[in-house]
């Protein structure tokens, strides 16, 4: 089944008084969501037993848990000794989030930096393979690592980049994020089609097994010439994109994916209403 749920905890949660991620499953079921994202994204510095406490808080009310690497990857830096680091993000973001009970990793692939962009993505490419073999090599592979659609033109993740990037091996899938690929296309998704166009690249590339259950983050984001600039809320209405043209793409492809919500403050109430959209949509067609 498709599932909803924010990354990171929203401002309405620390104004009901809850402190820790420990309580953020009790909040989440309470609003009918499935799914929380755990971010590391200024380093993996949490212990084995805290992970293991969040764990058994999403397990007890049955709510999946994902989790998104550092933000200091990038598989096109030309020096070896910093691309090591960027595989121990990635494993490290694993060997937790393990302990937490997820199985998902969500990791922003690379920068283009100096170099040709067929450069730093051929070179993001091998990284990936040899990623892979590092993710056998420590039993991970039971889990999924999703490489990001990015929202800036300097950053390596268009959809035809990630595309490329999930065929080095299966363990890879996905995380499409609609709001960079709008900011970096300069206000693209509008129509149903503009979503299915996208969708239906990625299922004939990747075929539909793989991209039934791939990974989705959705906000609206503020853009520039240069990609994007911040994410805003659901409350916006100058930037896009809008999430009822997708719910239907999804619907008519039979994708069922995981749903992040990456809105400014407001992800559990704006996951809450792409859920709402979603099956009010889902009982139209």
């Amino acid at each position: 089944m498709i599932k909803f749920g924010p990354s990171g905890n929203c401002e309405s949660f620390y104004a009901e008084g809850n402190l820790h991620t420990e309580q953020a499953p009790a909040f989440l079921k309470k609003r009918g969501l499935d799914c929380f994202e755990y971010s590391f994204g200024r380093g993996v510095k949490m212990t084995e037993t805290k992970a293991i406490s969040i764990g058994e808080a999403f397990a007890a009310e049955g709510l999946e848990i994902s989790a998104h690497a550092p933000y200091f990857i990038n598989f096109a830096n030309p020096d070896d000794e910093m691309a090591a680091k960027s595989y121990n993000y990635v494993l490290d973001t694993a060997r937790i989030l393990k302990l937490m009970g997820g199985k998902r990793v969500v990791f922003h692939p690379s920068t283009q930096g100096k170099m040709e962009r067929e450069a730093a993505v051929a070179l993001t490419v091998e990284r990936l393979k040899i990623l892979r073999d590092y993710i056998y090599l420590n039993d991970l592979q039971d889990m999924t690592f999703c490489p990001e659609t990015m929202g800036k033109l300097a950053q390596i993740g268009t959809v035809e980049e990630i595309t490329r990037f999930c065929k080095v091996d299966e363990i890879y899938v996905p995380c499409v994020d609609f709001g960079h690929i709008n900011a970096r296309e300069q206000g693209s998704l509008k129509t149903v089609a503009d979503y299915k166009d996208r969708l239906s690249y990625m299922i004939a590339e990747l075929g539909k097994e793989r991209m039934k259950h791939f990974h989705v983050h959705f906000s609206k984001i503020m853009y520039s010439a240069k990609g994007e600039i911040k994410h805003l809320t659901f409350a916006d209405e100058v930037y896009g994109p809008e999430f009822a043209p997708l719910a239907q793409a999804l619907k008519e492809l039979e994708l069922e994916p995981y749903v992040v919500s990456e809105s400014d403050g407001t992800q559990a109430e704006d996951a809450s209403e792409m859920k709402r959209i979603y099956f009010e949509n889902a009982e139209k067609l």
